[in-house]
């Protein structure tokens, strides 16, 4: 009954099921057994689950006579078999009893080894199953070590976290025994044991504490459409109700504001700014750049842009100290954001107007009013002129079929001498076909980066974003755009998983650049 009564505690102490540990005695009475008679010897152990009685037994396979032996201890021809019992089989055991072991110090320690190894593996198995399944919850536990930044948490005695050091809050101080909450944002079944992975700096982490705080959130009435974190310093985070009767950015207040003091006292002081969210983008980032003041919004849904002008005054108050008002806006509404004045959008303007005007001059061979016109009037390429039906330009002021027709002809004309120029280009500066057909660059931006030296479609999967766009010049392509047309590139070298894998690896290099590049200005 010792033996029972050692397993019901074990058991409870390490919260793990009683026939783990039992098991684990009968392996460690095995290997006993073994070490005593044998290693050959098919030694098996059974602990009598009632009685705590321990059975030593011995196995030996009956083999057939014409069968090959392997193991000369552990197996045994038919007829020798039958000479012991006269009617064994093939296939069959016969068992033998043993005495009970008389354990010795090497044995016992053996025995203690096998039994806590066994704990150890039931002990993880547990922690994994437990926790494989909570991510994105808040727990609560003590700091056991503080290693080079890394913060080592005991979760109420069950498990052990980390906080890695990129994944605490700047500057906050954590001490051994101190008591903190943390999100589980991984759980990872590793080598040496379950790794839980905290985080007190994830966006997510603020979204379950305003979850905590605000029973409109819990309750799903109000809902939280994006947060945007800087830790330690400042947050944004939008809100919409469900209930036109409710005012999502006063329910998350609360009352003299005891809701979101609550959340940061917890988040050691950071700023938050509680946005309400609406469908529209324009009037949504109006309020994601508060306290600034914006006087226009200028979206690009096709390369997900957006310019927004502000007066000479508010500029720094609309970027922020080192970007960070401007960056968290970004990243709220998932829109690449360029903050400008009304001087620098005129000024802009004005460029793009003279380009476009003198590209359409060239290229038509118009008067400049004329090309004017066609600016005004949306147009930014030749293509789009050739590939508009004859009827819209008609409905463009002053232009006749005649006139329209004509030129069509000459924006097909000056394309098709665009056309053999690249084909001769091409042969001359030898690009591969490959890079001709690459997704999302324009032939003549094909040229320009051929001029530089990248002549094939790996030689363009081996640049970086940057590399790219100082290639091809300034306001030719974004960052992000010149990202998105490196990774295409670099789809023939990744299965599906590889490729999202590198796509959110160079995501992640590219903002966390950003993000320097915002600090140095």
């Amino acid at each position: 009954m010792e033996l029972l009564q050692v397993a019901d505690m074990v058991a409870r102490e390490k919260n793990i099921d009683r026939n783990i540990i039992l098991e684990a005695m009968e392996e460690a009475i095995q290997k006993a057994g073994r070490s005593k008679y044998g290693h050959e010897q098919d030694i098996r152990a059974e602990i009598d689950r009632k009685s705590g009685i321990i059975e030593l037994k011995r196995y030996r396979e009956v083999m057939a006579n014409d069968e090959e032996i392997e193991n000369e201890i552990a197996q045994l021809k038919l007829d020798q078999a039958r000479r012991i019992k006269a009617d064994a089989e093939p296939g069959e055991f016969l068992i033998d009893d043993l005495p009970p072991l008389d354990f010795g110090r090497i044995a016992a320690q053996t025995a203690k080894q096998v039994i806590m190894q066994k704990v150890r593996e039931a002990e993880r198995a547990r922690q994994y199953e437990e926790y494989k399944d909570r991510v994105g919850e808040i727990i609560n536990g003590v700091v056991k070590r503080v290693e080079y930044g890394n913060v080592t948490i005991d979760i109420q005695g069950r498990a052990e976290g980390i906080i890695r050091r990129d994944e605490t809050i700047p500057r906050e101080p954590i001490n051994v025994n101190d008591r903190v909450r943390a999100i589980i944002y991984e759980v990872r079944e590793e080598q040496r044991g379950p790794q839980i992975f905290l985080s007190r700096s994830h966006p997510e982490f603020m979204s379950k504490l305003f979850q905590q705080e605000v029973p409109e959130i819990y309750d799903g009435i109000i809902e939280i459409k994006g947060v945007a974190r800087d830790p330690g310093s400042r947050a944004k985070i939008a809100v919409q109700s469900r209930d036109g009767s409710i005012d999502p950015v006063g329910a998350c207040v609360g009352m003299r504001g005891s809701r979101v003091q609550a959340v940061v006292n917890e988040l050691g002081g950071e700023k938050i700014d509680i946005i309400p969210w609406t469908e529209d983008l324009g009037t949504f980032v109006v309020s994601a750049l508060q306290p600034a003041a914006v006087s226009k919004v200028v979206l690009d849904e096709e390369k997900n842009h957006m310019d927004v002008v502000v007066a000479e005054d508010q500029l720094s108050l609309a970027i922020g100290r080192r970007g960070q008002n401007v960056r968290l806006a970004s990243i709220l509404t998932g829109w690449d954001i360029d903050i400008m004045t009304d001087e620098q959008e005129s000024e802009r303007r004005a460029e793009e107007f003279e380009t476009r005007s003198a590209l359409f001059i060239e290229a038509l061979d118009v008067d400049e009013v004329f090309a004017q016109l066609l600016v005004v009037e949306g147009f930014t390429l030749v293509e789009e002129i050739a590939e508009t039906p004859i009827d819209e330009l008609c409905e463009i002021e002053g232009f006749e079929e005649e006139i329209a027709t004509e030129l069509q002809q000459r924006a097909n004309s000056w394309l098709d001498a665009k056309s053999n120029e690249l084909k001769l280009k091409q042969t001359e500066l030898k690009i591969a076909d490959d890079l001709m057909s690459a997704d999302g660059l324009r032939a003549d931006q094909i040229l320009k980066i051929a001029e530089a030296g990248v002549k094939t479609l790996d030689d363009l999967a081996d640049l970086a974003g940057d590399e790219l766009v100082d290639m091809l010049g300034e306001n030719q392509m974004s960052n992000k755009e010149a990202n998105e047309v490196i990774m295409k590139a670099r789809e023939h070298w990744f299965t599906e998983e590889d490729a999202a894998a590198a796509a959110a690896t160079e995501t992640s290099e590219n903002e966390a650049k950003e993000k320097s590049t915002s600090d140095d200005a």
